[in-house]
């Protein structure tokens, strides 16, 4: 019987995030701090919406790129938002999350053998994305120095003759880095100059902490060539209800769409629906979600600080990467040990790329009464750990 299975998917590896969260399941009084997901219910306006929804008997397909009212709703946002003008007709497309949108981007716009430059550590799917589209991934390892943004200069070192796509991952999973105006200048300024497009992962935008989240397509000769990616998933706290959406250009958006409906049809009608009301209604529950969101921040970097477990001050998303090198273990290892032995489960920093390695991803999307317990676990093994390496 000949190979059933492409060896392209063969060779590509299943999600690091996955595995601890798997084993916790499974593992009592356990505590997961792995995954990237909010701890908060959709907010109720919105439920009540899909609810209505379904009551109306509104279980029909919508137009392949997503209901117009929502569209309208989207280039309404992102005006307001990131000051970018999208066309709703043409220029916007409704996805099952923003995961959707990354993959139909990369196969819409590369040709075999074109080059794809992601930034590390970062989230697990834009490689396997390039591979599935017959790209070539160039990593491009971010330094924990430079608190993980991207530099002109780490840029520029890898752009070749083949370079199409820059990813920008920003604010970061897994670091919760981001990018300033200031950050962002000299980057937009060689996209434009080597003719390069950028696929922005905007997933995090609504929690930033201190300052508002900037978009790369908001500067001079950016628009036409970045397709922003953003959903409902993070800052709606509307993981489980899959919609996202991409903006940019109509001829590249245009063959997204076929794409899109071939593989997909349409979104979830309901969840579209649902995602009208609350972009319409709901900015005040995801700035109480981000009030708390910055609360658990505020209290991990504390107590980092207080057990001296080294770790720069993230400003995004919803995660910490303290660096856990001077316990002499691989972070794999270290995030096995302490599930192991402290039945807390983190991602180690190698699941988001080699340069990963030394780090472990934390996320705060848990009350605090949970980190709490798990805080004080930590502290529990990395006292063991240090006391091992005195004797």
């Amino acid at each position: 019987m000949r190979n059933p299975l492409s060896d392209k998917i063969v060779n590509i590896q299943p999600s690091g995030i996955r595995k601890f969260f798997d084993i916790v399941n499974e593992m009592k009084d356990a505590i997961s701090l792995g995954v990237g997901e909010p701890d908060f219910d959709t907010p109720w306006r919105i439920r009540e919406e899909g609810i209505y929804s379904l009551e109306r008997g509104r279980t029909f397909y919508t137009s392949n790129a997503g209901l117009k009212e929502l569209k309208e709703e989207i280039a309404n946002y992102l005006e307001r938002k990131i000051h970018v003008s999208y066309d709703p007709s043409s220029e916007i497309i409704v996805t099952v999350g923003g995961s959707e949108g990354i993959d139909i981007a990369m196969r819409a716009m590369l040709n075999p053998g074109d080059e794809v430059l992601i930034p590390q550590p970062s989230y697990v799917s834009y490689l396997p994305c390039a591979v599935l589209a017959d790209g070539v991934p160039v990593v491009i390892p971010l330094q924990e120095k430079n608190q993980f943004k991207l530099t002109r200069e780490e840029l520029e070192a890898k752009i070749t003759d083949q370079t199409k796509i820059l990813v920008l991952p920003f604010p970061n999973n897994p670091t919760g880095s981001i990018m300033t105006k200031e950050d962002l200048e000299p980057i937009a300024e060689a996209v434009v100059e080597h003719d390069l497009f950028v696929i922005s992962d905007e997933i995090y935008s609504e929690l930033t902490y201190g300052r508002d989240h900037v978009s790369i397509s908001s500067f001079p000769g950016m628009r036409e060539r970045t397709i922003v990616i953003n959903g409902f998933s993070k800052g709606f706290a509307m993981t489980g209800w899959r919609l996202g959406y991409a903006c940019g250009p109509a001829p590249i958006i245009e063959q997204m769409l076929k794409i899109h409906q071939y593989a997909i049809m349409c979104a979830p009608t309901n969840s579209q629906y649902a995602a009208v009301e609350g972009l319409r209604n709901c900015e005040d529950e995801v700035q109480e979600m981000r009030k708390a969101y910055n609360q658990r921040r505020r209290y991990l970097l504390h107590e980092f600080q207080r057990m001296g477990l080294q770790c720069f001050e993230p400003e995004g998303a919803f995660y910490m990467f303290p660096s856990i090198q001077e316990f002499g273990m691989t972070s794999e290892e270290f995030a096995t040990r302490f599930l192991e032995e402290e039945k807390v489960a983190a991602v180690p920093g190698t699941a988001f790329g080699d340069c990963g390695e030394g780090f472990l991803r934390i996320s705060y999307a848990y009350s605090l009464d949970d980190l709490k317990v798990a805080i004080g676990r930590l502290e529990n093994f990395i006292t063991k750990l240090r006391n091992q390496k005195k004797a």
